[in-house]
């Protein structure tokens, strides 16, 4: 089904009101904020890591409040339990049955809070949730629900009492992104009203209305040659000496994925390699694994991502035509 110009056109004022929405509660972070929403349309989760008073929960929070759906809030810590997250089964003494107690995951948009204070035990009860939506506890699986999108957030400076998110979680999360500090214009207007803003976002889309944008976004045109061109960087990331791992089939999958969704929130109904590199850096570098003695000279997954997008040659506008 080829979209047309009028569903684009939806799409795109959509994305548009849905962003300037949360960023009413996140001041001066457009960019983030529309990489937040194109991983929500994109079926995909969102990790947050950035040092602490720069937004990451507000912005978590916008997200779940902008759409009209549920929202729970995980405070992870480190005597959290499996069962804190994915509920338990409880014998009903009265009716002879056991019952079961759903747990905080159950929801549209889940924001967990400071997931590396949790233990590894705790953070692999989130692994088959993120991967395919569901739940089993007790041998039954359950629909976590749909739509279904992790935010979660970390401070990578404070190491106290933390733990490093295992690879394979790590790999579940479509992005990673962080909000930096508020620029000259929004610092001003934070330190006028005396303290951050607390603004508490008016929901403004249906369940039903982020449904149908995936589904448009499912069908943007991405040619063989922008596939051969994600896939080729995909290989470098193997490749490059300063990596130990590279990007996995599911991080290659994420950036063709999301780069459909990007290009029609910009209004287009084809994806150009410009697309591929606007989201490679958020969606691969927290994929890699650099060589130690590589990170010991400073070397970061950004600057190898970088260095790989000059390295490998995009197909041209004459090509895609």
């Amino acid at each position: 089904m080829t979209l047309t110009d009028e569903q684009a056109d939806w799409f795109a004022g959509t994305f548009k009101a849905l962003a300037d929405n949360v960023e009413r509660a996140v001041l001066g972070k457009r960019h983030v904020v529309e990489l937040a929403f194109t991983t929500m349309v994109s079926e995909g989760h969102l990790l947050l890591e950035d040092v602490p008073g720069t937004g990451k929960t507000s912005l978590a929070r916008a997200l779940a409040q902008t759409v009209k759906g549920t929202a729970t809030r995980i405070q992870f810590t480190p005597d959290l339990l499996p069962g804190d997250v994915t509920g338990i089964t409880v014998f009903d003494q009265k009716q002879g049955t056991f019952e079961f107690h759903a747990g905080p995951i159950f929801a549209n948009v889940v924001l967990a809070d400071e997931i590396n204070r949790a233990s590894p035990k705790t953070q692999s009860a989130l692994l088959e949730v993120m991967e395919e939506g569901n739940v089993t506890v007790d041998g039954h699986t359950r629909s976590a629900g749909s739509p279904f999108m992790v935010v979660a957030t970390q401070n990578p400076v404070e190491q106290a009492g933390t733990y490093s998110l295992p690879e394979a979680q790590l790999d579940r999360f479509m992005m990673r992104t962080s909000l930096g500090y508020p620029d000259h214009g929004a610092t001003l207007q934070i330190i006028d009203a005396g303290r951050p803003p607390r603004v508490t976002v008016s929901p403004l889309v249906e369940l039903q209305t982020i449904a149908a944008m995936t589904e448009l976004s499912r069908q943007v045109h991405t040619s063989p040659l922008v596939l051969d061109y994600i896939a080729r960087i995909v290989d470098s990331t193997r490749n490059a000496t300063q990596v130990r791992l590279g990007v996995s089939v599911r991080g290659a999958i994420a950036l063709a994925r999301a780069s459909r969704t990007w290009a029609l929130a910009h209004g287009r109904t084809y994806v150009t390699p410009d697309d591929v590199k606007n989201l490679a850096d958020p969606i691969l570098a927290h994929r890699l694994i650099l060589d130690p003695e590589a990170e010991f000279d400073g070397v970061t997954a950004t600057a190898v991502i970088g260095q790989i997008l000059l390295d490998t040659p995009p197909p041209t506008q004459k090509d895609l035509v």
